[in-house]
C-alpha cells in the first residue's frame, strides 16, 4: 500500500497568517502556483489561501491588497491527512469534501500537499486530467 508521504509534493509554500494579500500573491506568482498554506507564528497550519480567495474574498470585496491580511480571506476549515495515510484515504477525503488539494500535516505542521492533478499524473496519466496536469502552463 502506497502512503501519502511517497507521493506528496514536499516543502509546501507557506505564508504567515498576518501576511498581506499582495505578499501571498507574489509567492504564488514566483512559484507558479495557485495556493499557499497559511501558518501561525509557531508554524502550525491555520488555513489555505488560493488565488481565487484573494480575488473574490479580497479584491472584489473591496480589500486593499497591500494591507488586508491573508487570515481575513483564507479558508480555515482545511481538511488534512497524515503522511503515513494510505493514498486511498486522501482520495476519499478529496471526494468527500470536494477539494482539489489536501495538506499533509504531522503534529500540526505542514510537510507537503497532495493535489488532484498530482494524483492524476501518478495514477491515471492517460486521463484528460493527467495530460493537463503534466503539461506546463504557457507563460
Amino acid at each position: 500500500m502506497t502512503n501519502v508521504r511517497s507521493i506528496m509534493t514536499p516543502d509546501p509554500v507557506m505564508v504567515d497568517v498576518n501576511a498581506t494579500l499582495i505578499e501571498a500573491a507574489r509567492k504564488m506568482k514566483d512559484k507558479d502556483i495557485g495556493d499557499v498554506l497559511v501558518t501561525d507564528e509557531n508554524g502550525q497550519l491555520v488555513g489555505i489561501v488560493t488565488d481565487r480567495d484573494i480575488v473574490v474574498r479580497g479584491i472584489a470585496a473591496g480589500a486593499d491588497v497591500g494591507t488586508a491580511r491573508v487570515g481575513d480571506v483564507c479558508s480555515k476549515d482545511v481538511v488534512t491527512v497524515h503522511p503515513e495515510s494510505a493514498v486511498e484515504h486522501v482520495v476519499r477525503v478529496m471526494r468527500d469534501y470536494a477539494v482539489r488539494r489536501v495538506p499533509v500535516v504531522e503534529d500540526g505542521k505542514p510537510l507537503g500537499v497532495v493535489s488532484l492533478g498530482l494524483l492524476a499524473t501518478q495514477f491515471d496519466p492517460q486521463s484528460v486530467l493527467g495530460h493537463i496536469s503534466a503539461t506546463h502552463a504557457n507563460h
